[in-house]
């Protein structure tokens, strides 16, 4: 028997094919209309012994019946595989006996006939650790269906160079370039092989059908329905899978996304028959992170910190030896590296000195120079609380005696950026109008440190700094402390 695929108009043989013959006995009958029939007149009649493929199938009087049989088996095959042509062989034998007295089940023996008969064709098996997984029609669609599950992967000309290479006796590579990429090997992750086979039409897969099933292990999409009182946990337990594994499968989906009733998602978990195993090289520019050193300085203050030398990355060309499974990065190994560029040090100095937050009593001159612009007292109908300090010969201000910072930041009380310091002796000093800080609150400050810059925030006419100093709670002249 044969057929033809009308796309493709090439006939491939079919086999027919007993899955279970039953012998039966022949004895002297003629046909007739009841199950059975008795022949005992002088004269002889004609029957025949069918056999199916060299199995005995039994006998009947009328060939045409066995015929009408096979005939409704491949028109039924035709319409359920869309248009595929058959051509009967000679796979249904018949021989002829003349007899004067038989006895003939036509029925049962069309019957057997019809449970036996079974419709295969040659096909080509894709053989994936000794065990059958695919049919398609031809050893070339089995060898294209390979290579196209090779091509989810890499690209045909990649393909092509390395078939090249395999057959050049060279076995040295010549070294990658900067950002270029060397393919190594494709290999399947199981013994695959092709073979023969015949099977039923129906199990035979397109090309794109077979590499679909390959890479998924099925061709259908499981989908569930979302019912009202669905959450998330409760659709993965009942469906054997994990929450994230349901966010794997749905793209768009999170596990704060608000589920609908009748919503679709899918729950299929793919199992691939074979993974597609790509070895290659790859050389890339990339960059060299600069480390951190630290260097203690005991002559600073603890807690100061200054940047020495500012870090800068290196580059380097890098060559990776790199196997990927599906596209998946699942080994990858640094096989040479070239420096282009050294990396530099990000050096912190780093103060170890041990500074006293209780102050000694008296107070350094809490600017580098300048003049008092403004004393203490009234003016311009209100108490002028402090005293400015204008012109210094750079606008650094320091801290008046050791302590602790117990305020720093800008305030809407007109003093703009201030910073408050408890000398832990019963006094405080407050710093008024700065452009910046340079400390925070909680940090020990020892006496003529920086805590700042001059400037004129808040409620100034000009760049100065209002300096007041406060003993128990209670108001003081900054004159009468200040050296």
């Amino acid at each position: 028997m044969f057929f033809s695929n009308k796309a493709s108009k090439s006939k491939k043989f079919l086999m027919l094919k007993t899955t279970a013959a039953t012998v039966l006995a022949a004895s002297v009958v003629a046909f007739s209309n009841g199950p059975v029939a008795l022949a005992t007149s002088s004269k002889t009649t004609t029957i025949y012994h069918v056999y199916l493929n060299g199995t005995y199938i039994g006998n009947v009087t009328d060939k045409e019946a066995v015929n009408q049989v096979v005939s409704e088996k491949v028109n039924s095959m035709k319409k359920s595989l869309n248009g595929l042509d058959f051509n009967f062989g000679s796979q249904v034998q018949f021989v002829p006996e003349r007899v004067f007295q038989t006895a003939v089940n036509n029925q049962e023996t069309l019957q057997t006939l019809k449970n036996t008969l079974e419709l295969k064709a040659e096909a080509a098996a894709i053989v994936i650790d000794g065990k059958p997984v695919v049919y398609v029609d031809s050893k070339k669609t089995a060898d294209d269906v390979i290579h196209k599950l090779e091509l989810q992967y890499v690209t045909e000309d990649q393909l092509h160079e390395l078939e090249a290479k395999k057959s050049n006796d060279a076995a040295d590579l010549t070294p990658l370039q900067e950002n270029q990429t060397r393919l190594l090997d494709v290999h399947l992750s199981k013994e695959v092989s092709i073979e023969e086979n015949n099977v039923a039409p129906d199990k035979i897969l397109s090309l794109d059908e077979a590499v679909t099933y390959l890479q998924k292990g099925t061709l259908e999409q499981k989908a569930y329905t979302v019912k009202e009182g669905d959450v998330l946990e409760t659709i993965a337990s009942q469906n054997g899978l994990t929450v994230d594994k349901i966010l794997t499968l749905n793209p768009g989906l999170t596990a704060d996304s608000l589920l609908h009733i009748g919503q679709q998602l899918n729950i299929t978990i793919l199992t691939p028959y074979v993974d597609v195993i790509v070895e290659k090289e790859v050389n890339q520019r990339e960059g060299l992170p600069f480390a951190q050193q630290v260097v203690e300085d005991a002559s600073m203050p603890k807690g100061e910190t200054r940047v020495q030398q500012e870090g800068q990355n290196g580059e380097r060309l890098a060559t990776y030896k790199i196997s990927e499974q599906n596209g998946m990065t699942i080994k990858k190994d640094q096989t040479s590296e070239q420096i282009i560029k050294q990396p530099v040090n990000n050096i912190i100095i780093k103060g170890t000195k041990e500074v006293p937050s209780r102050g000694e009593g008296n107070f350094a001159w809490p600017t580098v120079g300048g003049y008092v612009s403004s004393e203490m007292g009234y003016r311009w109908g209100k108490m002028h609380k402090g005293i400015d300090i204008a012109r210094p010969s750079n606008k650094a201000i320091l801290a008046a005696d050791n302590g602790v910072v117990v305020s720093a930041g800008f305030t809407s009380d007109g003093y703009g950026n201030k910073v408050i310091i408890d000398h832990g002796n019963g006094f405080r000093t407050l710093y008024g109008h700065m452009s910046s800080l340079n400390v925070h609150v909680g940090q020990t400050v020892s006496k003529g440190s920086q805590i700042g810059i001059m400037g004129a925030t808040g409620d100034a006419t000009g760049v100065h700094l209002h300096f007041e100093v406060y003993k128990n709670g209670s108001l003081e002249n900054p004159r009468s402390y200040l050296r």
